[in-house]
């Protein structure tokens, strides 16, 4: 009965630390900074963010027709985005991120990181 009990009290233990964790992760991707950047009029704005390494950037095209998001170093790319659509991505070191969107290359902007 006793190795029953201790067998019981582990299962619960382990799934006390998997909630915990789930919830410390949780909390920590809402506190994290976040930025966005519109696309609307074939522009991105703004057409220069400076951010802090860990802050998540979100891009939503409010623009009628698809843009993506790609990087010159191609360190980040979206799938085309249609009107209301988002693409997300943190940066997890300092530099100068400079983007287009791969269906008007015209359309430039870059991402700060210090």
């Amino acid at each position: 009965m006793r190795t029953r009990s201790c067998v019981v009290v582990t299962v619960l233990m382990f799934a006390l630390a998997a909630c915990l964790a789930s919830l410390r992760s949780a909390a920590s991707e809402r506190l994290a900074p976040k930025a966005d950047i519109t696309i609307d009029n074939f522009t991105f704005t703004p057409p220069t963010l400076t951010v802090k390494v860990g802050t998540r950037i979100t891009w939503t095209n409010r623009d009628d027709i698809p843009h993506s998001v790609m990087s010159d170093s191609a360190e980040f790319h979206s799938k085309a985005l249609d009107t209301d659509d988002s693409f997300s991505f943190t940066p997890t070191k300092p530099g100068t991120y400079s983007y287009f969107c791969s269906l008007h290359p015209k359309m430039t902007a870059k991402v700060v990181v210090e």
